[in-house]
């Protein structure tokens, strides 16, 4: 036999009795749904924390007919910018008290499809984010047919609403940047993409926009957007005889990367070789690198806020949004010396 103790379960009524309202009204102001006065929703609020109250996710969903969970897709959860941006959906969502349901693709067709096709469709979700997916038509048209507010960051598709940086602009900064310090000799290590609106082509894009408005040469290194992939592109460049004076790298990790190479090789971060990279990685402050910061945690916490304010019935939002980025210099460029 077990302790004495005896756990029991309290009941919405309790917390009515405690914060002197009617079981509807705590309804209301615990499922965030209905008219309740800010004053009597953090005194429904305080009752229920006093009481040790928690509100039931199967009588929730049969009362409001919602589940309360958001539906995440994600194809890396070991890189940065994927992490840091699931941090920021997060934040928004358990502020609303909602849950994630997690769904990681990969490149594989047939996962893809039993997830898009078999995973999304048995679990239920009251939205869906995406993070910057390659959607195809089939994956796109099955996601719209759950008949649930869909949110993608970045990866523009016209069938969802996508919030996305304007890439090939932050390719176009970076590149503006090491122009404006001096340099002519300007690589960029990224993907070997060069058409279609996917990050990496328009990254590059950028890139080469400015370097032909400047008459310069561009030279180019492919690289898997890994710290392992920037450095074994950096040393290709690195190895050649008219090596470059600085490097755009199309992600902070790439450029981290290209940082350890150019210290192998005996060179100098930025008097001898300039690097910047894209993304504000948390890392880039211990290697004094400049990027172009996109606020990876803001755009999950804007993409929380645009799938609940869709559920919530808010006016349709704009087929796409345009999401922020700004350079932050630190010490890894500086005016070319040759």
């Amino acid at each position: 036999m077990a302790s004495g103790i005896r756990e029991t379960v309290v009941g919405i009524d309790e917390v009515a009795r405690r914060a002197g309202v009617s079981t509807a009204t705590v309804s209301r102001a615990l499922s965030g749904r209905g008219p309740v006065s800010p004053t009597t929703r953090q005194r429904v609020q305080t009752a229920a924390d006093e009481l040790g109250y928690v509100v039931s996710a199967a009588a929730s969903a049969l009362a409001t007919g919602r589940a309360r969970a958001i539906g995440v897709i994600v194809p890396f959860l070991d890189r940065w910018f994927y992490s840091t941006v699931l941090a920021g959906i997060s934040d928004g969502l358990v502020r609303r008290g909602f849950d994630i349901t997690l769904y990681g693709v990969s490149a594989a067709a047939e996962e893809r499809h039993r997830v898009f096709s078999d995973n999304v469709r048995r679990r239920r979700v009251d939205g869906i984010i995406t993070i910057a997916p390659e959607l195809d038509a089939e994956e796109a048209e099955l996601l719209r047919s759950l008949g649930v507010p869909i949110v993608a960051i970045a990866g523009p598709n016209p069938l969802v609403t996508t919030l996305t940086v304007d890439d090939r602009a932050v390719g176009r900064l970076a590149t503006r940047h090491l122009l404006d310090l001096g340099h002519r000799r300007i690589a960029h290590i990224g993907s070997h993409e060069t058409r279609g609106s996917s990050v990496p082509a328009l990254r590059r894009r950028g890139f080469t926009e400015e370097m032909d408005a400047a008459g310069a040469t561009p030279s180019f290194a492919d690289a898997d957007f890994t710290i392992e992939g920037g450095s074994a592109a950096a040393r290709r460049l690195l190895d050649a005889v008219d090596r470059p004076t600085a490097i755009f790298a199309a992600s902070d990790e790439m450029a981290i990367g290209a940082v350890l190479a150019a210290r192998e090789a005996g060179l100098r971060v930025p008097q001898d070789i300039s690097i910047i990279g894209v993304d504000g990685n948390d890392l880039g402050r211990w290697f004094g690198l400049t990027t172009v910061d996109q606020f990876a945690r803001g755009q999950g916490e804007r993409a929380a806020e645009a799938v609940l304010a869709d559920l919530d019935g808010a006016a349709p939002a704009l087929r796409r949004g345009t999401l922020p980025f700004a350079l932050l210099e630190r010490g890894s460029t500086a005016v070319a010396s040759v």
